[in-house]
């Protein structure tokens, strides 16, 4: 959410970041509720200050009718309210000075690292390895939970608790607590975290119409379940006041991750590169203002560093307006070479919603006699799934085997995993 105040001086601004963001917002509504919803407050203060008086001199009749205008005002102060914080709601984070203006196609070439690997044979992609190296089984799991689900196998999963392992171990070194996180969150935290605002929350899977309360009640707050541990991980301070001194708070969330990826098709449905369910390692700062492009810096250095650990090529690009989410004021990806794609595919995303999520959530940081909105950032460390597919396929020799990263063979104790 956006500071009124922020609104009121700057309009101009606000239209034009929303509309950079492809997202219709009337300001200027906006702007009369709250001249309109001020106006009002006042008139009440004064109200108020009548029915102190009445009461003090035992007006009667004059305190019965203050009373009346009082709850008519209120009334109509509450009404004013309830759109003005609908509409306030409705506006996304402006995207930051620098972000490139326009659609995905707009996006900044910011570097590449790492040579592309070119292979002396017929490339395979990352399924028919799987399934050579019996470590993806696509096909029993369609069975079991239809399509685009997989089990991973064998040292399929060694691979992930390596990959797991490694990325804790980097981000507790770099200060990380690491948390695993619930699965499950409410409806009014999901709307609060700002990605439902744009529609998208049809990519996500709602689990229950209701949370049944103890003595058989109900309450009307379905539980969806999370699309990213940070879903689960930026609302744990709702409604705190943290430490100055605390910050910056960061969090390395391990979890499962679920969406419907609706509308996805063609070559990303093969596989596991768009699946209804996945595995990530996910970075979480909860930082002051001033911290925030250092810290985002600095995540972004830990996620380039850990695949440069793994000797992957990737190249950094920065997202155009119009490819950010709603709560995001820039989001920087990282893309790996896929080969059998020919073409570097997103692995990671690194984003600040400055303190968007915050005055949603209401997250704040005492500093003196001040309080103050966090800053919240989030980053991928490994999204496993694609993480594997990178690995698979960049590593992949002529007869299928698949060469273990250096830096994970002290955990999977294989140099290579050949097929069965």
């Amino acid at each position: 959410m956006l500071d009124i105040k922020f609104i009121r001086e700057n309009p101009e601004k606000v239209k034009e970041g929303a509309k950079n963001k492809n997202i219709d917002v009337d300001v200027d509504e906006i702007l009369r509720l709250d001249e309109e919803y001020r106006t009002l407050s006042q008139v009440l203060q004064e109200l108020y200050a009548q029915r102190n008086r009445a009461a003090k001199e035992r007006d009667v009749e004059g305190g019965r009718e203050i009373k009346a205008e009082v709850g008519s005002q209120e009334s109509k102060l509450k009404e004013i309210e309830e759109k003005l914080n609908a509409l306030l709601w409705s506006i996304p984070n402006l995207p930051l000075d620098d972000v490139p203006i326009g659609d995905a196609s707009n996006f900044e070439l910011i570097k590449k690292s790492g040579s592309v690997k070119t292979h002396t044979f017929k490339t395979r992609d990352h399924l028919e390895l799987g399934e050579m190296l019996d470590i993806i089984d696509v096909e029993r799991a369609g069975k079991v939970s239809g399509t685009r689900f997989a089990y991973l196998k064998n040292e399929g999963v060694l691979l992930e608790l390596a990959l797991v392992q490694f990325a804790m171990e980097t981000l507790i070194k770099e200060g990380f607590s690491p948390v695993i996180p619930p699965s499950l969150i409410k409806f009014d935290i999901t709307q609060k975290l700002g990605y439902w605002n744009a529609g998208n929350h049809n990519n996500y899977y709602l689990v229950s119409d209701y949370e049944e309360l103890e003595g058989g009640k109900e309450q009307d707050n379905p539980l969806y379940l999370i699309g990213t541990g940070e879903h689960a991980i930026v609302p744990m301070h709702k409604d705190e006041t943290l430490l100055s001194k605390d910050l910056p708070i960061k969090y390395a969330a391990f979890s499962p991750c679920y969406r419907r990826e609706a509308g996805s098709y063609g070559r990303d449905t093969r596989g596991i590169l768009r699946v209804h369910q996945f595995d990530k390692v996910e970075m979480v700062e909860l930082v002051k203002s001033e911290d925030d492009e250092t810290e985002r810096k600095k995540m972004l250095s830990l996620a380039e560093n850990l695949m440069k650990a793994l000797e992957l090529p990737y190249q950094v690009v920065k997202l155009a307006s119009g490819d950010l989410a709603f709560p995001s004021a820039e989001t920087i990806d990282i893309e790996t070479w896929i080969p059998s794609q020919n073409k570097y595919r997103e692995t990671h995303s690194i984003s600040t919603t400055t303190d968007f999520q915050a005055r949603r959530l209401n997250i704040k940081y005492q500093e003196g006699s001040d309080k103050k909105f966090v800053y919240v950032l989030n980053g991928t460390a490994f999204a496993i799934g694609r993480t594997l597919i990178a690995i698979l396929e960049n590593y992949q020799e002529e007869d299928g085997s698949v060469v273990v990263p250096e830096v994970l063979r002290n955990y999977v104790n294989l140099d290579k995993i050949k097929p069965k």
